[in-house]
């Protein structure tokens, strides 16, 4: 089932243009085209495919359902600001979001599995949402008892640093406790996704 799960993120990988996974990265530096008889044709993408796709590569980067996008869109666009940085910061304070961030996990689908798995806390309390959004000033850390298995003691080590972007600003870690606190509100660009966050508003807005 993993196999199966693993293959489909390098398919899904290849059809958006983006590795979502450290194992489709590889995969794509010697296939770096669509999937399928053919993916090496030439498309020509309308409007409506490019603005569509965008949204699929945020929604596939933080592994999210349509529905709980539609739903997080729904709020961004309440708020005050651009709609679009909204949604993207909101997406950003997601619990599962952080933990990969901070450097506990290697992909976005392990730190989801670590949460629901219940070794997070934040401020002190078990929580295993993925969707849980922290708030600035909480601190979040992997509880004691889960400290001591072969996933965190990596994570402690630093090893997941080779396959993930920078801290961001917005995240004081501290790896080798294991444990982080959100600063501040993040910033569009300081979010590392890629994704033309315009696309994505103009999708949801026609």
């Amino acid at each position: 089932m993993a196999a199966n799960r693993s293959r489909k993120l390098v398919r899904q990988s290849r059809a958006l243009g983006l590795a979502l996974t450290p194992k489709a990265e590889r995969y794509m530096q010697r296939r770096p085209y669509r999937p399928g008889e053919h993916g090496r044709g030439r498309v020509k993408e309308s409007d409506y495919s490019v603005r569509l796709k965008e949204k699929q590569r945020l929604r596939a980067q933080y592994g999210i359902r349509e529905a709980q996008l539609r739903k997080v869109w729904d709020e961004a666009r309440r708020i005050d600001g651009m709609s679009g940085e909204n949604l993207v910061e909101l997406l950003e304070m997601r619990l599962d979001a952080l933990v990969l961030r901070a450097g506990f996990a290697r992909t976005i689908s392990q730190a989801r599995q670590v949460v629901v798995h219940r070794h997070i806390l934040v401020d002190g309390k078990l929580v295993d949402r993925p969707s849980f959004r922290v708030k600035p000033g909480q601190v979040v850390q992997v509880k004691p008892r889960s400290q001591a298995s072969a996933q965190f003691l990596a994570a402690a080590q630093g090893q997941h640093a080779s396959v993930l972007p920078a801290v961001p600003e917005y995240l004081k870690v501290e790896l080798e406790k294991l444990r982080f606190e959100l600063i501040r509100r993040p910033k569009r660009a300081e979010v590392p996704i890629t994704c033309d966050v315009q696309m994505v508003v103009e999708f949801y807005s026609r």
